[in-house]
């Protein structure tokens, strides 16, 4: 190639380079102009539903508005895109196994105790058990409900060594007015209960990206409105005033968790750690959250990572598609999170006020009664890690992850797989396999009333390795199931398991019908 020729190509390859680099500065400068757009028609609106608020709550809307407003901004930007390449599992020392964290001395157990607060999720519904109202209301055992558990549990602890343990329960607008009922039957407990409610935001058209309310009144429905997702804590217990409360108080650290993971109990071992006056060389965390080893049914779950030399909790909405599988591998992400999270009130108080609390927004797209479209913009609680000083994940034993999402989990609760005593659930002595059973209802038993109805005492699930019931199947009394047992109807069938039926290894199907007489 002559020298001439050469020129010209370069100068040709050069027009090229300026005009890509001239389309991608376009597509930058449309993208930014849009995204501003986008915040002007939002704050707009905003403005035109504020004069309709026909409360007293004016100041709680705009302040919740001011939020929703950052996090639009957020979303708006793409701020939550992960580089997949630069993930790394954790360094060491930032994933602490539970079994070697020391025990407190008994003469510290008062003192420790009283400077923690537990913070019960009691926003949802039991909507997806078939049930209404607060899901923390559900009977899960012995005719005792979420809470009623997880009061036991602490006022167990504040008797035995004379602790002042409060139970907080962070309600949304769908659980706090009912929530505000129930407690009066618990004041004769010896249990302090505090309630704040967790910020509201508003449904967003999906595709104006607007508000779908046509003003602030409650009362006329709240279909435009969605609770904001649990990582909204740290501002709604900041902005509720319950955070210097607890400070005033004497509390030094709240214990986060989900109010229907029954496995999240106060735990001296990892009270000791935050807050153990020993001298470890190392500051405490101010943000530890509990990890589990993944099996084959939490693939889903968030996971710990490295990222940007700072823990990050990975979760399975951030993943792009290319990558999901190598997500949801046992064999890389070895560990998932349970919500159990532990955190410094007086950390919290700085990242909020100096505005640094930055989680990755997750986006829950919606259809409603009307065919709307709509999109939800919340946060998970777990997000904030990477906002907090010396964070680490303590990896603890499976059964401090006992969550009941559905009539399956109901089933294993319900069972003599656990024994009962002071709120606390635990596993038998006579289970010989150390994970429970993998239990899988079909569509008959996903409501708690046909569940109850389609069982006239819970099986003996002791020997019991996995269980898959489809169709319309009952259970008569006294059922032993050991080992892999499925039960199939088909359509149309139906399956009676009589009284005192032993199964084991078996696979039923057909149609099996035992008729009084």
């Amino acid at each position: 190639m002559n020298g001439k020729r050469f020129l010209e190509l370069e100068r040709n390859l050069g027009l090229l380079r300026s005009d890509s680099m001239s389309s991608l500065t376009q597509t930058r400068k449309f993208k930014s102009l849009t995204r501003k757009d986008a915040e002007r028609a939002l704050a707009n609106e905003i403005q035109r539903l504020l004069p309709t608020c026909v409360s007293s709550d004016k100041s709680v809307f705009e302040r919740e508005f001011v939020l929703f407003q950052r996090i639009f901004k957020r979303f708006l930007s793409d701020e939550t895109h992960i580089s997949w390449d630069q993930i790394h599992p954790p360094s060491k020392g930032t994933i602490l196994m539970y079994e070697s964290l020391p025990s407190p001395d008994d003469s510290e157990i008062v003192s420790l105790l009283n400077q923690v607060a537990v913070v019960k999720l009691n926003g949802g519904l039991g909507t997806s058990m078939g049930c209404s109202g607060p899901k923390s209301l559900i009977s899960v055992r012995n005719d005792l409900t979420f809470l009623d558990l997880h009061v036991q549990q602490i006022e167990y602890l504040n008797n035995k060594y004379e602790a002042t343990i409060p139970l907080v329960l962070m309600n949304s607008f769908n659980t706090d007015e009912e929530m505000q009922r129930v407690l009066v039957k618990y004041e004769s407990v010896n249990v302090l209960i505090e309630i704040f409610q967790q910020t509201k935001h508003p449904r967003l058209n999906k595709e104006t990206l607007l508000p779908i309310i046509n003003n602030l009144d409650m009362q006329s429905g709240s279909e435009g409105w969605c609770p904001s997702g649990h990582g909204s804590i740290y501002e709604s217990i900041y902005h509720s005033g319950m955070l210097d409360k607890l400070l005033r108080a004497g509390k030094k650290y709240i214990f986060i968790s989900n109010i229907d993971n029954l496995g999240a109990t106060i735990d001296l071992n990892i009270i000791n750690l935050l807050l153990s006056k020993r001298g470890t060389g190392s500051p405490a965390p101010e943000f530890v959250m509990e990890v589990t080893d993944k099996t084959a049914a939490d693939v889903k779950g968030g996971t710990l990572v490295e990222y940007e030399q700072k823990l990050r909790l990975l979760e399975l909405a951030q993943v792009s598609k290319e990558h999901v599988d190598e997500f949801k591998s046992v064999n890389k992400f070895k560990i998932f999170n349970t919500n159990n999270l532990w955190v410094s009130l007086e950390a919290i108080k700085r990242v909020v006020e100096e505005e640094t609390l930055h989680m990755e927004i997750i986006v829950n797209p919606k259809t409603l009664e009307d065919g709307t479209n709509v999109i939800q913009l919340e946060q998970a609680a777990g997000a904030a890690i990477k906002c907090f000083e010396h964070a680490v994940g303590v990896n603890v034993p499976r059964k401090r992850f006992l969550p009941v999402k559905m009539s399956s989990d109901l089933l294993l609760v319900m069972s003599n797989l656990y024994r009962l005593r002071d709120g606390l659930l635990t596993m038998s002595d006579k289970r010989v396999f150390p994970v429970t059973p993998l239990v899988k209802l079909g569509t008959h038993f996903s409501k708690v009333k046909d569940f109850l109805k389609r069982f006239s005492n819970i099986p003996d699930i002791m020997e019991l390795h996995h269980l898959t019931v489809s169709g319309d199947v009952t259970f008569g009394k006294d059922v032993v199931l050991k080992g892999t047992v499925i039960i199939i109807a088909n359509h149309g069938d139906r399956i009676d398991i009589p009284s005192g039926s032993i199964l084991e290894n078996k696979i039923v199907s057909g149609n099996l019908r035992i008729l009084d007489h």
